[in-house]
């Protein structure tokens, strides 16, 4: 089988010339024929590429070959290479490597939480007290639809650059709490945790270091249920056989997402495979009727990546 490796990874740390690294990183990343998403800013990069074992060892070779980038905690998964993961290569400067939409200068990973390794965290949340502590899921509220740690507090954020709304409008939540916080990788704690710190509610606040993907490696049929929802093709991965969500149109117990082929709607929705194959990949009877009518585009299908060859 033609396997591929996909490696996820971030660093906080000044780049004072982040054109200069996207150039580079291009030809690298082009050399090595490797796709994926990058993202560079004078906070920092963050980023997810996919390519063979082999090109993906000689990319954390380079890297770790640069003065900026020696130490970084790389994740990986290994997959079947017969899918597309990412279709193409995207390397950007922005002003975050995560939208938190936020000062860089004041809210930086370094006036971040305290990390807690795996166990920790797997401790802590076996001893946490509901009246005293809160689990407090850091991701987009789709992405906890289908994963998330027991008894987490879930915010119904659309964005990550909700988030300051979020606590802002929920600060008594925090009030004298200790607040476990928790993401896929890690990224977002980083500077969401030093916002939440300097808002000077909470008794103490706390994150997971590596995210749920750290935790998952470890501690596979732990307090997190269900699936890691990642952002390449495979979607979701699953971690425990627990199905937390249901079918956005008819609600029968379901976890698969999908987006809707009305190219004009391109929902991102769970769909169980009844509704699916009736709506031919619509979320809805008026996209599928719109689509049908030919009032609007229909999106070309993507064949669904296989989440469980991954490790």
């Amino acid at each position: 089988m033609n396997t591929k490796r996909i490696l996820l990874y971030y660093k906080y740390i000044t780049i004072a010339d982040p054109q200069a690294i996207m150039a580079w990183q291009k030809e690298l990343c082009l050399q090595l024929n490797l796709t994926g998403r990058i993202i560079i800013a004078t906070e920092g990069i963050n980023g997810t590429v996919c390519g063979s074992p082999e090109q993906t060892a000689a990319y954390v070779t380079a890297m770790c070959g640069h003065e900026l980038f020696g130490d970084i905690d790389w994740k990986d998964s290994i997959v079947n290479g017969a899918h597309e993961y990412f279709p193409k290569l995207q390397i950007k400067v922005k002003k975050e490597i995560t939208n938190l939409g936020l000062d860089t200068d004041i809210y930086t990973a370094e006036k971040g939480a305290e990390h807690l390794t795996p166990a920790q965290w797997h401790e802590a949340v076996a001893h946490a007290d509901p009246e005293k502590t809160i689990i407090f899921d850091n991701r987009n509220a789709f992405e906890a639809r289908v994963g998330a740690f027991e008894g987490a507090v879930i915010p119904d954020v659309e964005y990550f650059r909700d988030f300051p709304a979020y606590v802002d409008k929920n600060i008594d939540l925090f009030k004298d709490k200790e607040v476990l916080m928790y993401c896929t990788g890690g990224v977002r704690c980083e500077r969401a945790s030093a916002y939440l710190i300097a808002k000077g509610v909470a008794k103490r606040v706390k994150q997971l270091n590596g995210g749920i993907h750290r935790y998952a490696e470890q501690f596979p049929d732990g307090f997190f249920r269900g699936k890691n929802y990642v952002f390449d093709g495979r979607i979701t991965v699953p971690v425990t056989n627990d199905v937390l969500g249901t079918c956005d149109v008819c609600g029968v117990v379901c976890d698969d997402y999908t987006n809707c082929l009305n190219a004009k709607c391109n929902k991102h929705f769970i769909g169980c495979p009844e509704c699916i194959d009736r709506l031919q990949n619509m979320c809805s009877d008026t996209c599928d009727q719109l689509v049908r009518e030919g009032k609007v585009k229909k999106r070309p299908l993507r064949q669904r990546v296989d989440p469980t060859i991954s490790e």
